[in-house]
């Protein structure tokens, strides 16, 4: 078979993929969740016109001459605190005491700065005109009663928690977070807590892929080593299927102990081993073993984080009921020119900053699958299209932003 491309294989692996069920949380629970109901305003936030400031309520016409050298008195009649209703209907050449947040008074049509005024006695000075609506925030201003204020399918920020407080909303419906096997296999690679010999590695892929898994929403079980033993890769695979979806990370590469391939198959006949037009991460298998969706990524550290961010993370955010499948890109111009063969799509460690009201791109200096390193200073994966050859210095280019 030969290579298919990146959107080629998406489309195919989130076609198999289910959203999962849904379930209420509370909205102290409810940060990073994928809100799966409209929040709708239950009625007019600010419910009242109310006052932006500590101040005066007054009539506007009244002070229309006042300036520092020729105040303008006013009887004050009484005063309104916010969380009360004022009693007192104003009258012309009078103001009412009011605080940030409390109703406007009847009659009133201003606020004038409480730095606006001298106290003197019974009444105040003015010592600065005014204009209708002045300092004065609007019933409904905020929200009003119908208005969605937070649609369903995106998830939860702090700013949306807030809002379903000022809507009245303690608890929320939410989709449910898939619970996430990860397996790493292969005799060369060991555990955190052992002393490897010889050519023998750390499981970097492991802990990177549920740290990937826990930023996506998901929920990592942590399953280990499989070595090269079909009982052993059997046994694991077993244990794995009980979670929602499963990520195994080595032996999918053409000329891999084909062990974890044999396995795959022997228990799903559903699975596919593709090459995935794409750099790094060419090999990828995916299918479902029962109805459990199954990725193999590549054991190349690289290699397992990107395409984790082009497949395995779009798939968790339509298990989660999430709108938006694709990843935040910006449009940033290249600082330096780059060149690659036609064959496939890069995605390359890039550092993006903000200069001068514009992005800019700057690639890492080395690529490899295999350079950790690479990935840690950056914060997008630069987008280095299939049929190009060359991107020039200066161009504005694609740039998928990590960490959002």
């Amino acid at each position: 078979m030969g290579m298919i491309t990146v959107d080629e294989a998406l489309a195919s692996i989130l076609a198999k993929i289910e959203p999962k069920g849904l379930e209420k949380v509370s909205i102290t629970e409810a940060l990073g969740r994928v809100l799966a109901e409209d929040i709708t305003a239950r009625r007019d936030n600010p419910p009242l016109d109310n006052s932006a400031m500590d101040g005066y309520a007054v009539i506007a016409a009244d002070i229309q001459s006042a300036s520092p050298d020729n105040p303008v008195k006013l009887e004050l009649v009484g005063e309104v605190a916010a969380g009360s209703i004022g009693q007192v209907t104003l009258k012309n050449q009078q103001a009412i005491r009011i605080m940030t947040g409390a109703p406007i008074p009847p009659g009133a049509d201003a606020v004038l700065m409480q730095e606006d005024t001298d106290k003197n006695g019974a009444s105040i000075l003015a010592k600065d005109k005014a204009t209708v609506g002045e300092n004065i925030r609007l019933a409904g201003e905020d929200v009003k009663t119908g208005d969605v204020v937070v649609p369903k399918g995106g998830v939860i920020t702090p700013a949306h928690v807030g809002m379903m407080a000022v809507c009245g909303r303690s608890s929320v419906t939410v989709g449910q977070r898939p619970t996430v096997a990860i397996l790493s296999t292969g005799d060369e690679i060991v555990d955190l807590d052992q002393a490897p010999e010889g050519s023998q590695i750390y499981n970097s892929n492991g802990y990177m892929l549920m740290a990937q898994v826990r930023s996506a929403g998901g929920m990592p079980r942590y399953m280990g080593i499989a070595k090269d033993d079909e009982q052993d890769l059997l046994e694991k695979f077993e244990w794995a299927l009980e979670s929602d979806i499963v990520i195994s990370s080595g032996g999918v590469s053409v000329g891999d102990y084909d062990l974890v391939k044999a396995s795959l198959k022997k228990m799903g006949n559903e699975m596919v081993f593709w090459k995935v037009a794409m750099k790094p991460g060419k090999p990828l298998a995916f299918g479902k073993i029962g109805s459990t969706p199954v990725f193999g990524l590549p054991g190349n550290p690289v290699s397992s984080f990107v395409s984790f961010e082009q497949f395995v993370r779009p798939s968790l955010k339509k298990m989660m009921g999430a709108r938006d499948l694709s990843p935040q890109t910006v449009q940033a111009t290249l600082t330096e020119t780059i060149r690659k063969k036609t064959d496939r799509v890069h995605f390359m460690s890039a550092v993006v900053s903000w200069d001068s009201g514009d992005y800019t791109v700057t690639p890492a200096e080395q690529q490899g699958s295999g350079v950790l390193k690479s990935t840690v200073a950056a914060n997008g994966l630069l987008v280095f299209p299939l049929e190009a050859s060359e991107l020039k210095q200066g161009e504005r280019v694609t740039v998928q932003l990590l960490n959002t």
